[in-house]
């Protein structure tokens, strides 16, 4: 979840945000390039102050709370995966590079700044902090091993970082009237895309099995690549042909545009219901949202 995540889900319960934030573009524009003038510890500051003025009100409308408090609930819950792989006591797989460890620190730590970001816009009305003992990790015994075996946990790391990608899918179209929020989307998007391709290049490098930097077809030719039939639903739809109206296989009277190559060419947009679903895996009962 990221800031362009939250500002498609405060439309849908109040669709003259962007007018609220601010009507005029270039002064969009202009907050929306605020990352490259302050440091990262201002920004859960910057947007507290951002909705405060855009709502007129020190209190966010209960509409719009509930959305951020939605995107800091799914933060969380990245966050402590995260942490707990890199500091819980009951972790005993062993990173097998200095790199790897290195690699997962420097996503727990983005994660970690996600959930500042949140709390400090949302102020007063933040929710209750979802604690590591909320969360499921080994979701019920499917997972029993993630945090004894290196290539579970990767595996399950996988899951979670298509799934925001997936999640993110589908903005582009709705910020085309806001270019400087547009502008933003594009260069959140390659790093969380990033993630996601270097956490399977973790998994190619921790085994035999080798996964492509970006999500395909399955060894029988379903959506799901992982290789872990319990992330199903984090790939439902992935193995789409048809874009626009148009079949990609064969199009044009290319042979070589095959079912895999179409699938891999597109990505497709997960909605925020089948986000929830996925998330609740991974927290206790009574904790699920």
């Amino acid at each position: 979840m990221n800031i362009v995540n939250i500002l498609e889900e405060i439309e849908k319960v109040d669709g003259e945000v962007y007018e609220r934030l601010n009507p005029r573009r270039a002064a969009m524009k202009s907050f929306f390039n605020i990352g490259k003038k302050i440091s990262l510890a201002a920004m859960p500051l910057a947007l507290g102050s951002m909705f405060q003025k855009a709502y007129g009100q020190s209190t966010l409308p209960s509409g719009v709370a509930d959305v951020l408090n939605f995107a800091l609930a799914l933060e969380y819950l990245e966050y402590h995966f995260y942490n707990h792989a890199l500091l819980g006591t009951d972790v005993t797989f062993t990173y097998p590079t200095a790199a790897a460890k290195t690699a997962i620190t420097t996503i727990r730590d983005h994660e970690k700044a996600h959930v500042d970001l949140l709390v400090g816009a949302l102020g007063s009305s933040a929710r209750t902090p979802i604690a590591y003992a909320d969360t499921d990790f080994r979701a019920g015994g499917t997972f029993a091993n993630v945090y004894t075996d290196y290539t579970t946990f990767l595996a399950v790391a996988q899951g979670f970082e298509d799934t925001g990608v997936r999640a993110y899918k589908g903005q582009a179209a709705n910020l085309m009237a806001a270019p400087g929020v547009l502008q933003t989307a594009l260069q959140i998007h390659s790093v969380e895309a990033r993630h996601a391709s270097h956490i399977r290049q973790m998994r190619t490098a921790a085994g035999s099995t080798v996964y492509k930097p970006w999500v395909s077809l399955g060894a029988s030719g379903q959506a799901n690549d992982s290789g872990v039939a319990a992330v199903d639903a984090v790939y439902a739809g992935e193995d789409l042909t048809v874009q626009a109206g148009a079949n990609i296989v064969g199009i044009g009277g290319f042979s070589g545009i095959t079912k895999a190559a179409a699938v891999e060419s597109f990505d497709e947009p997960l909605d925020k219901a089948s986000v929830v679903t996925i998330a609740n895996l991974f927290l206790q009962p009574g904790k699920r949202l």
